[in-house]
């Protein structure tokens, strides 16, 4: 099971990858990055890319269907499937994200944020950057859901 920077070097290893990054979305804060940014700041790309994360994750409309973002069911009352209802103190494995990711286009790139489920509060993400004409968005989802699925915290 890889940690961070093993995860991260896996990530560069995707067609077209400029820059990668895990991020935490409440803070905004970059837990580790490799390569390239837009704006050459790290640390600025992940917070704007936090910002993104934390507003689509907080959204009713994207949530699992018959929950909402907070994991509690719309009927009133029990215990969804999200980030509050398989936290660490539930004790009932690793808490899904309330998105699986996002991808955001522009004429030369692709950012793709792929949320990585957690045993605490599923608050980070992994932000790839592709360059567009030789970036393949497909082979992205599908190895950063394997990286996420794989990577661990601690």
């Amino acid at each position: 099971m890889p940690g961070i920077d093993e995860c991260l070097l896996e990530a560069m290893r995707l067609p077209g990858a400029r820059g990668a990054a895990l991020v935490d979305w409440t803070s905004g804060l970059a837990l580790g990055s490799v390569g390239e940014f837009p704006g050459g700041d790290h640390e600025a790309a992940a917070a704007e890319a936090a910002e993104v994360a934390r507003l689509t994750a907080e959204q009713r409309a994207f949530a699992p269907d018959g929950h909402t973002a907070h994991g509690h069911d719309r009927d009133g009352g029990g215990a969804g499937e999200g980030p509050a209802a398989t936290g660490a103190g539930a004790g009932a494995g690793p808490a899904d994200p309330p998105v699986e990711d996002l991808i955001i286009s522009n004429r030369d790139s692709y950012h793709v944020l792929r949320f990585v489920p957690t045993s605490f509060d599923s608050s980070v993400f992994l932000h790839v950057w592709l360059g567009r004409p030789d970036g393949n968005l497909a082979l992205a989802r599908i190895r950063l859901g394997e990286m996420a699925g794989r990577l661990v915290l601690g």
